[in-house]
């Protein structure tokens, strides 16, 4: 597993993709944060927090992932060296984990510059370092387990197309449906469909990034990730003849 997880984050960086991915991610929280006009701007908001980063993460993170994760199984597929691979002395949970915790090590990779942030954040307090640190630790461990369980769907789309590109439009719908979807469906209905609103990523990510760790919330998180893991285990668990 630990092979496979080097290797995973070694051909990551080895292409131009992976500094596009991470460069693109960070341009665009910045230029919303600090140069856009609108309601994201820091500035414009008049408080020194990072709630607009905390919102607008989740959102570019939809599409940053899957372009992370969508080469996972699909270049495998695509070349024929799946059956290869399947063929090591290592189980089929085992290549799905390395290349789950590979990708999700990128990621992990791509969100620490955003650290800076918090730097500037207290810099920029009135006095210096008026921020609210548990809330913004609490949203750092929401998008953590957000991006945990992108990762797992991204991983488990990457095994149903050849075609990267098919994989990276699989994923991000999918994981638009688990994060906004579900609560879109629920205000459609009132009342009557509340309980979809908490299928959905998004009510467990705010209730996180309060501040306050709830275990709901965390066997909410690690339920997805198991759940997508598990169908990418079976996917590509080859089948016994009868």
């Amino acid at each position: 597993m630990t092979t496979i997880l080097k290797r995973e984050i070694n051909s990551f960086f080895a292409s131009p993709i992976a500094y596009l991915v991470v460069g693109a991610f960070l341009l665009l929280n910045s230029l919303f944060l600090w140069v856009f006009k609108g309601n994201f701007n820091i500035f414009d908001n008049g408080f020194a927090d990072l709630n607009s980063f905390f919102q607008l993460s989740p959102w570019i993170l939809i599409f940053l992932i899957p372009s992370i994760t969508m080469k996972s199984f699909s270049d495998e597929k695509k070349l024929g060296t799946l059956e290869l691979l399947l063929t090591k002395p290592i189980s089929p949970l085992e290549i799905v984990l390395g290349k789950y915790l590979g990708a999700f090590i990128l990621t992990i990779i791509t969100l620490l510059p955003t650290l800076l942030y918090v730097v500037t954040i207290w810099k920029l307090g009135n006095p210096t370092g008026n921020i609210d640190m548990g809330s913004t630790i609490g949203s750092y461990s929401g998008l953590l387990f957000l991006s945990a369980s992108y990762t797992s769907i991204g991983i488990f789309t990457s095994t149903l197309s050849g075609n990267q590109i098919v994989a990276f439009i699989m994923a991000v719908l999918i994981c638009f449906i688990f994060y906004y979807g579900f609560e879109g469906i629920s205000g459609l209905f009132g009342n009557k469909a509340s309980f979809l609103t908490d299928i959905g990523m998004k009510v467990h990510f705010d209730s996180i990034s309060r501040g306050v760790i709830d275990s709901r919330d965390l066997i909410y998180f690690v339920s997805v990730c198991i759940l997508f893991i598990v169908l990418t285990t079976l996917k590509i668990t080859p089948k016994q003849p009868s």
